[in-house]
């Protein structure tokens, strides 16, 4: 199976974003699930079919990621870029300061 794949150091906050030419399978697994993809073997990932573009994954948690985009075994063209982006936090409550004399 063709596919196009990128490595990434992912947080909480940060948000996989794909541009897509084309409907395509979005997918993003660990290492373990990696190389049980790369061998046809069942897998576990977040993601799946992004009919529109762009997509948006975001981990679950932090650590070594694999983004895999392929055409679900179809023919065609696969364009795609990729760009992270990390999420705002929600501002806190914000509190009045005042000088204590």
């Amino acid at each position: 199976m063709q596919y196009i794949h990128y490595a990434l150091d992912l947080g909480t906050r940060d948000v996989v974003q794909v541009e897509l030419g084309t409907q395509a399978y979005v997918r993003l697994v660990d290492q373990e699930n990696y190389e049980a993809y790369r061998a046809g073997e069942n897998y576990r990932y977040y993601g799946g079919l992004a009919e529109r573009s762009p997509a948006n994954i975001k981990p679950p948690y932090q650590g070594h990621w694999h983004l895999c985009i392929d055409l679900g075994g179809k023919d065609g063209d696969l364009n795609a870029s990729v760009h992270i982006i990390q999420e705002v936090a929600p501002e806190s409550n914000k509190r009045g300061r005042r000088k204590v004399k």
